[in-house]
């Protein structure tokens, strides 16, 4: 302490005083209102940011769960799609490739009506594309033979139908024979094989798997459409994309797993940048009410201004020792923010169900979020910026309290003590 410039002595000193009359106290508890307006500030700006990579990091891996890394569209090739699975597997990165055929229609039981989406799959090579098919390997998937008639559903989508393993569903397509200018739909008998849970509610209310020769037949297409492929980097997939793109007949169009769902991750990015800057003004509220502390520090000491600068203290000597008062009550008021906002976050996956608890309601209806739990994810990229800005905008709160306090009069303040 000793080796510290008396600047930092003193500073420090007046941030911690409590003691005296009630002036003293009076700003002391105004200063501890600034930090504690800081620290939630930072905290609460931590966790919105947290729980929103969280929701990107949840969303994207259960979707990888579920589609292909890349998907090549080769309707427009014919028969050929088997030479371009052959080409696409010969190329760096790539893991697997499989046929896939994608159909829409409508699945019924009853009265009992809904849209969904007919993905039609070789049971021996879908499981080395999805993650998903390789979990229904042992299971649902050995079922989907070709003329068995077999489905497997997403959990969701069973519920609403009301069934299970083995019961009877109806599937309608529109690819069925022609009355004059009018296609009539096809009616096809299909047993429930089996339900999963992806845990993603988009896919979970709206996919079914069938065999892939029975899809091709629902569809009536004569081969397969589609590619899926499956690289070993995801995150690789747009490059990847790009480039496969650019080396195959230009009639084949690729997309890769980020266009799913695009308009959502677009979104989310807006939502977390605007959130940023809200949160972030809450910040800079409390931090400039650091201004009006060091103000009413400046004039409730302006006799001991006046000594300090009659024993030899310049101006900016002055000026530095409330500059160090206010920037040690920002970094004192951000750091505990960011133990406040870490703490939150890593434990927010007890905190929200103690709350629906309480509350008695779902905070997170998956029909709505596309999942149903709180997630989080802290990350030293959104962190590091908080803490940065918030101490930043308490540094520039003390600009004016301390040039004020540099322009004090010694001998004004003296006579009128």
């Amino acid at each position: 302490m000793q080796a510290w410039p008396f600047e930092w002595q003193v500073g420090w000193r007046d941030l911690r005083a409590g003691r005296g009359g009630r002036s003293n106290r009076f700003i002391s508890f105004i200063s501890g209102v600034s930090m504690l307006g800081i620290a939630l500030g930072v905290a609460a700006l931590i966790v919105v940011l947290s729980v929103v990579n969280g929701f990107q990091r949840e969303v994207r891996a259960r979707m990888l769960d579920v589609i292909p890394h890349v998907q090549v569209d080769a309707a427009a090739i014919g028969e050929d799609w088997r030479a371009l699975a052959q080409q696409a597997r010969r190329l760096d990165g790539v893991q697997a490739v499989a046929p896939v055929v994608i159909a829409r229609g409508l699945l019924g039981r009853g009265e009992t009506l809904r849209g969904v989406v007919l993905r039609g799959i070789s049971p021996a090579d879908e499981p080395q594309v999805v993650p998903l098919a390789e979990r229904l390997r042992g299971g649902p998937l050995l079922a989907l033979q070709p003329g068995a008639r077999q489905i497997v559903l997403g959990a969701e989508l069973a519920r609403e139908l009301q069934v299970k393993a083995g019961d009877a569903v109806v599937v309608i397509s529109g690819a069925g024979a022609s009355h004059g200018d009018t296609a009539l739909p096809r009616h096809h008998g299909f047993t429930v094989a089996g339900v999963f849970d992806s845990g993603h509610h988009e896919y979970d209310s709206t996919l079914a798997l069938l065999h892939i020769d029975e899809a091709l037949q629902l569809a009536n297409l004569p081969h397969a459409e589609a590619l899926s492929v499956r690289l070993k980097d995801p995150q690789a997939a747009p490059q990847w994309a790009r480039a496969l793109a650019e080396r195959l007949d230009p009639r084949v169009a690729v997309y890769d797993w980020t266009r799913a769902n695009r308009i959502w991750f677009a979104a989310v990015a807006q939502q977390k940048r605007m959130l940023g800057l809200i949160l972030a003004l809450i910040i800079a509220v409390a931090a400039f009410n650091l201004v009006a502390t060091l103000v009413m520090t400046v004039t409730d000491k302006r006799a001991d201004i006046a000594i300090l600068r009659t024993l030899g203290a310049s101006p900016r000597s002055v000026m530095a020792i409330f500059v160090v008062q206010g920037a040690l009550a920002g970094l004192t008021g951000t750091l505990a923010g960011v133990l406040l906002g870490l703490t939150i976050a890593l434990n927010i996956g007890s905190i929200v169900p103690a709350i629906e608890r309480l509350l008695g309601t779902q905070l997170l209806p998956g029909n709505v979020y596309l999942i149903s739990q709180m997630p989080s994810d802290p990350q030293m990229g959104d962190i590091v910026p908080v803490a940065l800005v918030s101490i930043g905008l308490a540094l520039l709160a003390t600009l004016y309290p301390s040039w004020r306090a540099a322009r004090v009069d010694p001998a004004q303040a003296l006579r009128y003590d």
